[in-house]
């Protein structure tokens, strides 16, 4: 049976939900009004709060203020008090420098350094067909002086680095000190040359070893063909040398996770508010089924942890070394200004495929090898065969393929004997790492759609220039 509502009864539906609706409205902007308010008192005060030092200032400072200065230490003040440790202001200059070294324009001349107890940067690596190589550079030598300023005056291997770099065609005086002492100087043309972010070789045999400095946009390519190599050569296990890389672009790391590890996800953004986002996945296309160990220490951080975290939990990778730095976080592109200067700041939380998150704690090791002090003095000094890190990693890689040379075992031996000795019933980390994966596994399945040689190549102890 139907029933008619009666035009009073609609009209008073209709007037009762008009009323709802704003009052709901009205509320809502009640609350927006007082939320708008308050932030616009709290903005008032801290520029009263500025403009009232600044009216002080200028009315009794003995010296003359350099506006640009001034400008640019408020801006990276507020950055500062922001609590963001990882945000950061750029100057015009430094922004402008920043996209002309990542479009090519502004080059170094071609070393990688280190700064040792000397106080001197050490050369760590000249790239071939680099003005570095072409002056007669090498590894080993030491840079003293950039354009007439010694290279001990400067804060950090940054400094010399950023003194270095120059537009394509331009001059910088260099001093160097080589292998005998013999003092040279030099004016180095600033040209293109070949950067790689990579370098590979195969160690005692039948350990293949990959050195990752950073990641970015060559670094997936260059990593394919060393994995390629290195398999053709008959590699038994990998190690991957990640101290001092400070990560780079995530992107490109999650392409090199996804060369390596086998289908499953990789991380997720998670933004204030617990919201997570897929960052990435690894297909079942490409992957490595060699015994992998990962070499890490403090300054191993961010998009390389993600890349050690990641091994380790879908290919069963051992950690080497000491525990990571511990940066879990995800950083904006720099933000450029109406100046021409720019800010980056952190926008999320990067959470490791299974869950976890190393922001704050870093990544323990599985196989725990610190430096002692002298060690630590003689880091620039080692090679791929006399650092005592490596040989640990190496010894750990053969005990997994079950492969172990007699230089394994002796560097395994003289380890064990360094270590404490375990109580009864207990086990060694050596012996922890080789009984999970004790059967040898011959050979990797890797492929990709395309093979190419390793073209062209953050910050920790090292730097590049």
């Amino acid at each position: 049976m139907n029933r008619k509502v009666s035009v009073g009864m609609m009209v008073t539906i209709v007037i009762l939900a008009i009323t709802v609706t704003f009052s709901i409205t009205m509320l809502m902007a009640m609350r927006l009004f007082d939320s708008t308010v308050s932030s616009v008192k709290e903005k008032e005060s801290m520029y009263n709060k500025i403009a009232e030092v600044d009216r002080y200032v200028r009315s009794n400072d003995y010296y003359t203020i350099d506006e640009s200065t001034l400008y640019d230490r408020l801006t990276a003040g507020y950055l500062l008090g922001t609590g963001d440790k990882y945000a950061r202001y750029y100057t015009a200059n430094a922004y402008t420098e920043l996209v002309n070294t990542q479009n090519g324009t502004l080059m170094g001349i071609g070393v990688e350094l280190g700064i040792n107890q000397s106080g001197y940067a050490k050369v760590t690596k000249v790239y071939d067909d680099s003005p570095a190589k072409e002056a007669g550079i090498k590894v080993g030598d030491y840079i003293t002086a950039v354009d007439g300023t010694e290279v001990k005056s400067m804060v950090n291997v940054d400094a010399v680095q950023t003194r270095l770099r120059g537009e394509a065609g331009t001059t910088v005086n260099v001093t160097w000190l080589d292998s005998e002492a013999g003092e040279h100087t030099a004016d180095l043309t600033h040209s293109g040359y070949t950067s790689t972010t990579v370098d590979y070789q195969m160690v005692q045999g039948n350990v293949g070893y990959i050195k990752i400095r950073q990641f970015d946009g060559t670094t997936p390519s260059e990593l394919d063909y060393a994995i390629r190599a290195l398999n053709s050569q008959g590699a038994l296990s990998l190690v991957f040398d990640l101290r001092d890389n400070g990560g780079g672009i995530l992107e490109d790391a999650l392409s090199c996770i996804d060369l390596i590890a086998p289908e499953g996800t990789l991380a997720y953004a998670e933004d204030k508010n617990g919201n997570q986002t897929l960052l990435g996945s690894s297909d079942a296309e490409t992957s490595v089924s060699l015994p992998i160990v990962c070499l890490v220490n403090g300054n191993t951080a961010s998009a390389a942890e993600l890349f050690a975290s990641s091994l380790r939990t879908l290919n069963g990778a051992r950690l080497v070394g000491t525990t990571t730095l511990g940066k879990g976080t995800i950083q904006s592109s720099p933000q450029r200004l109406s100046d021409g200067s720019a800010v980056v700041v952190t926008v999320a939380k990067l959470i490791c495929g299974d869950g976890s998150c190393f922001d704050g704690t870093g990544l323990t090791v599985d196989v725990d090898r610190p430096l002692s002090t002298d060690e630590q003095n003689s880091y620039y000094d080692f090679t791929v065969d006399t650092d005592p890190q490596i040989q640990r990693a190496v010894s750990t890689a053969q005990q997994l393929s079950g492969t172990t040379t007699v230089s394994g075992v002796n560097e395994a031996a003289s380890n064990e004997t360094a270590d404490s000795t375990p109580a009864e019933g207990e086990t060694t980390e050596g012996e922890t790492a080789s009984s999970e994966n004790a059967e040898p596994i011959a050979e990797s399945v890797v492929e990709s759609a395309a093979e190419s040689e390793a073209a062209s190549g953050e910050e920790s102890a090292s730097s590049a220039s």
